[in-house]
C-alpha cells in the first residue's frame, strides 16, 4: 500500500464528513471568488469606459469616495486655462432609483464635450441642444429600463422624453442614462454643481507633463484631486476601501473554513490512534505521520477550492444578472484569481492540519496500539 493510497483510503473513509468538510472550504472560496470578482469587475468597467471616452485626467473633490462630492463648476474655466488643457469638460453622475429600477447610473454633461464624442446611435437622434428636454439611454439600459424610444422618463421630479439609444462601447457608458448637464443639475437639485472635470491633454503631452497639470491642479484648488485616468483604480480611495471590505469579508469566510477543517482532522487522528500506532511500530518515522495528515488537509483544500471556483464562478453569474448589478459592473473571473483562490484553499487545508499533524505524531506506539 503507498503513500498516497493511505491518503485517499482514509480520505473516503467517512464520505459524509470528508463532503461536508469540503463544502465549507469551497463556501469560503466561494466568498473570495464572488467579493474579489465584484470588486475586480467594476474596477475593469471603469477602466474600460475611461478608455472609450478618451479621458486623460480626472479632476474629482478628493473628500469623496467612488463618486465624489459635487463642487463650483466654474472651476472648469480655470482648470481650461492651465498649460498642457487641451480640452476640458464637466460631468454630474448621480446614482439614482429611476422608475422601477431600483439602481442606475445618471450621467449629466457639459453640452459640446468630448463626453458626447464617443456615443454611436443605435436608434433615434442625439437630443438637439443643452436646453431639450430629452435623454439617451445606453443600450444595456434601455433593457433595463425596459424603455424605447418616444417614451417618457422620471428622473426624480423631472419628466424627459428619450429621444436616442445608444452605444457606448462600455459597459458603464452602456449602462447610463445620458442627458445635458443643466437639465440633470435643475432635476437633481445640484444648480451649478459638478463631480467630475475630465481632461484632454496634447497629443505630445508626456508622462512627465500630464503628472505636473496634475500636480498644478491639486496646489491650485483646495480638495481637488487630478489623476491620470490610467491611475484612477490604483490611487482611489474609494477603490482601495472596496478591495479591502471584499478581501476582509472573504478571510471570515476561511476562517471558518480553518476550524472546520482542524475538526475534521482531529476526529481523524484520534479515530486512527491505533493505525497511527501500527505504523510507528512498523517504523514510520514521526515526521511521515505529519507528511500524512498534512497531505490528506491538503488534499481537502484543493477539493473544497476546486469546488469552490465553481461555486464562485456561479455566483458571479447569476449577479451578474441582477438589476442592482446590471450596467454598472461586468463580474471579472480572471485565471489570476482562480489560481489566488486554490492556492488560499491549499494554504487553508494545510494551516488546518498542523495541529492535528503534531497531535498525531507525538502519539506512544505502545499507547496506541492498545488504544
Amino acid at each position: 500500500m503507498t503513500f498516497f493510497t493511505i491518503v485517499f483510503r482514509d480520505l473516503w473513509r467517512r464520505p459524509l464528513r470528508t463532503a461536508l468538510t469540503i463544502v465549507g472550504i469551497a463556501i469560503g472560496i466561494a466568498a473570495v471568488v464572488a467579493l474579489v470578482g465584484m470588486s475586480a469587475g467594476y474596477e475593469k468597467s471603469i477602466v474600460k469606459q475611461l478608455d472609450a471616452i478618451g479621458i486623460d485626467v480626472i479632476v474629482s473633490n478628493m473628500e469623496g469616495g467612488i463618486l465624489p462630492k459635487a463642487f463650483d463648476e466654474s472651476i472648469r474655466d480655470q482648470i481650461a486655462e492651465l498649460p498642457d488643457v487641451a480640452e476640458a469638460t464637466t460631468v454630474l453622475m448621480q446614482m439614482l432609483s429611476v422608475e422601477d429600477t431600483p439602481m442606475i447610473m445618471v450621467s449629466g454633461r457639459e453640452w459640446g464635450g468630448f463626453t458626447w464624442e464617443k456615443l454611436t446611435v443605435i436608434e433615434g437622434r442625439m437630443p438637439l441642444d443643452a436646453n431639450e428636454p430629452a435623454v439617451v439611454l445606453g443600450t444595456l439600459a434601455a433593457g433595463m429600463l425596459g424603455k424605447k424610444v418616444g417614451d417618457t422618463l422620471q428622473i426624480e421630479a423631472e419628466e424627459f422624453v428619450i429621444v436616442g439609444i445608444v452605444d457606448g462601447h462600455s459597459l458603464v457608458e452602456n449602462g447610463a442614462v445620458l442627458l445635458a448637464l443643466p437639465l440633470f443639475q435643475r432635476a437633481s437639485g445640484y444648480e451649478g454643481r459638478i463631480n467630475f472635470i475630465d481632461i484632454r491633454v496634447p497629443a505630445d503631452a508626456g508622462g512627465g507633463r500630464i503628472a505636473a497639470l496634475c500636480r498644478t491642479i491639486e496646489e491650485t484648488f483646495d480638495r481637488l484631486r487630478a489623476v491620470k485616468s490610467s491611475e484612477v483604480v490604483g490611487t482611489s480611495q474609494g477603490f482601495k476601501i472596496a478591495r479591502a471590505m471584499s478581501w476582509s469579508t472573504s478571510l471570515l469566510a476561511i476562517i471558518v473554513g480553518i476550524f472546520g477543517v482542524m475538526n475534521t482532522m482531529l476526529m481523524t487522528v484520534f479515530e486512527r490512534t491505533h493505525e497511527i500506532g501500527i505504523l510507528l511500530a512498523l517504523g514510520w518515522r514521526r515526521r511521515m505521520i505529519v507528511g500524512l495528515i498534512l497531505s490528506e488537509s491538503a488534499v481537502l483544500g484543493v477539493l473544497g477550492g476546486l469546488s469552490g471556483v465553481l461555486l464562485g464562478a456561479a455566483t458571479l453569474a447569476v449577479l451578474g444578472t441582477l438589476p442592482e448589478v446590471r450596467g454598472l459592473l461586468e463580474p471579472d473571473l480572471s485565471w489570476s484569481l482562480i489560481f489566488q483562490a486554490i492556492i488560499i484553499a491549499v494554504g487553508v487545508g494545510i494551516a488546518s492540519g498542523l495541529y492535528p499533524a503534531w497531535r498525531g505524531s507525538r502519539l506512544s506506539p505502545s499507547v496506541a496500539l492498545h488504544g
